[in-house]
């Protein structure tokens, strides 16, 4: 990772809108322009637009940067995802500081940047709508100021779970990241401190609130822009990090109206399995045929490129999971401990076709895909064997997608599921009432295993932080949100250790390390331009990567 020496402050963010790009400048300046708001075309509702469009297709660096991961918001559900125990990368990739605790994470490094660049860019995005809308906004600018709270209350949301060093469960006074509001001046910015998570989840809940109220009558016309729905999920997973089990429940079952969970033939499917929105999808984002990140570099800068397998390595030949070996599979033990009468099991390739011939490895895939040569060929490149492949990120449009990565990359990406929401609804119903809650994750979990018997996941993870029914709340929650992001939060929120090193690990060698409580890598850094810029803005210590692996843990 090459080091960043350009300020936060001077960094330029590309402000796409539905008829027209916008160059904004200082991600971090609250502000917009007479000038800017004049030339938009469109206007106010190409600002709002620009709140979501903005999420994907564009690079923040520019494709000449050499960063196949630029592809904006489900990248950080891989650096995320990475840095526990349930993802392996096959061996060192794009994402390997994340992985790894690599040097990158240290705040000189881009990786430092890539979620300031990203985040405050968004966040300025709001907050020119805000601006623009005013404190008591009309009628038609209404909608609009709704989308733009929901989304600043979820970005600052990553934000503080990201950085701050302690829960809010943990430590109310643990420090997050600073907060920019459509109202903060420039003058401000150089002793802007980092907020409080009692500071920052009440900034957050003072935001939904307003969502809430703007968005109420809001009626979308797709799941790739907030509604009020949204916002009862935004609001249930605030109240389960600040632990207030009876607002988290509340807002959880609000949010399920309207929705039902995926079904065992949705989830699977070969057609459409993660890449098109259906009755589970809250909120979803969707990459477009002549976004620079499918058009450019081949497509090979997407989240196609990384996660769907299915791209025919001759008509194609391009895709990182598909044809040059940097596959992200799942971690062995998680994939075991599934039962072979739970249908997320068939997402990924059984570990048990490393032991026997090729012939019987093809023949075993075929339970997996229409392609078992292919999959199995890109299994081979680099470490000889396919066991933990993920299917669960499909290509989109059929056979002609399969060939083509400029079609087949086109896809969507969920946000937020309704099964987050029931999921939530029976950890905050069991913290205040055990029997309540396991009555509601029983039911959930039959949904995708019929067979299903509560407590069979009881795992500490080297501690007791938990109980065994969080335990089980929180199994369900990494199978089923496997590579959506939400994997160190959990660890995080429910002071997890993560395990790496146990007999027959996949986790690659020099980077199987147990720890009994979340890792410090888990605790970004803020870039050094920032604390250099912002006198008042302490920063994380650097992150030192374990120097040998650690003993075997014995399950």
């Amino acid at each position: 990772m090459r080091k960043i020496l350009f300020s936060l402050m001077t960094v330029a963010f590309v402000l796409v809108t539905a008829t027209s790009c916008i160059q904004e400048f200082e991600p971090q300046n609250s502000t917009v322009t007479a000038d800017q708001a004049a030339n938009a075309p469109g206007s106010y509702s190409n600002f709002v637009n620009a709140i979501t469009s903005s999420l994907v297709g564009t690079f923040a660096y520019g494709n000449d940067s050499g960063t196949q991961y630029d592809y904006g918001y489900p990248a950080f559900y891989l650096f995320r995802d990475l840095m526990g125990q349930d993802m392996v990368t096959v061996y060192s990739n794009w994402y390997s500081n994340w992985y790894e605790c690599g040097v990158g994470l240290g705040p000189q490094y881009a990786a430092c940047q890539i979620p300031w660049t990203y985040y405050y860019g968004w966040i300025k995005n709001c907050n020119t709508v805000l601006s623009l809308a005013g404190e008591t906004p009309n009628a038609d600018k209404i909608a609009g100021a709704g989308i733009a709270y929901a989304m600043r209350a979820m970005f600052y949301m990553d934000l503080a779970r990201m950085f701050a060093p302690k829960t809010y469960g943990l430590d109310k006074e643990a420090e997050t990241v600073p907060i920019v509001t459509e109202s903060t001046t420039l003058s401000e910015l150089a002793y802007n401190p980092r907020a409080t998570n009692e500071k920052m989840w009440a900034f957050i809940i003072s935001d939904l609130d307003k969502a809430e109220e703007y968005l109420a009558n809001y009626k979308r016309e797709n799941v790739y822009t907030p509604d009020v729905s949204v916002v009862y999920g935004l609001k249930a997973r605030a109240y389960l990090v600040m632990e207030d089990w009876a607002n988290a429940e509340k807002y959880a079952k609000l949010a399920q109206n309207g929705y039902t969970m995926m079904n065992e033939g949705q989830y699977t499917d070969r057609e459409t399995g993660f890449n098109t929105p259906n009755s589970s999808w809250m909120m979803g984002l969707t990459y477009k045929k002549d976004d620079p990140n499918i058009l450019e570099n081949d497509g090979d800068s997407s989240w196609g490129s990384t996660m769907c397998l299915e791209i025919n390595p001759v008509t194609s030949g391009c895709g990182y999971a598909a044809n040059y070996g940097q596959q992200i599979v799942m971690d062995r033990h998680l994939y075991e401990t599934m039962p072979k009468t739970d249908f997320r099991r068939k997402c990924f390739v059984d570990f048990a076709l490393d032991e026997v011939s090729e012939a019987e490895a093809l023949k075993g895939l075929e339970a997996y895909t229409d392609h078992p040569d292919w999959i199995y060929n890109a299994g081979q490149v680099n470490y000889k064997a396919v066991g933990g492949l993920p299917l669960k990120f499909r290509t989109i449009g059929g056979e002609e997608g399969r060939n083509n990565q400029y079609i087949g990359f086109v896809v969507a990406v969920p946000m937020m599921r309704v099964e987050e929401m029931y999921l939530i609804e029976a950890e905050a119903a069991g913290m205040q009432n055990e029997a309540n809650g396991i009555a509601l994750l029983t039911t959930f979990a039959k949904s995708r295993d019929a067979s299903y018997e509560y407590g069979k996941h009881n795992e500490a993870y080297g501690n007791s932080a938990t109980s065994t029914f969080q335990n089980e709340v929180w199994w369900q929650r990494r199978v089923e949100f496997w590579g959506e992001g939400l994997a160190t939060f959990d660890i995080k929120r429910l002071n997890k250790g993560i395990i790496r090193s146990y007999e027959k690990t996949n986790h690659l060698e020099s980077r199987r390390w147990n720890t009994t409580t979340p890792p410090d890598w888990m605790n970004w850094c803020i870039v050094q331009t920032e604390t250099n810029n912002n006198y008042s803005c302490t920063n994380n210590p650097t992150p030192i990567q374990p120097s040998s692996d650690s003993e075997e843990y014995k399950w």
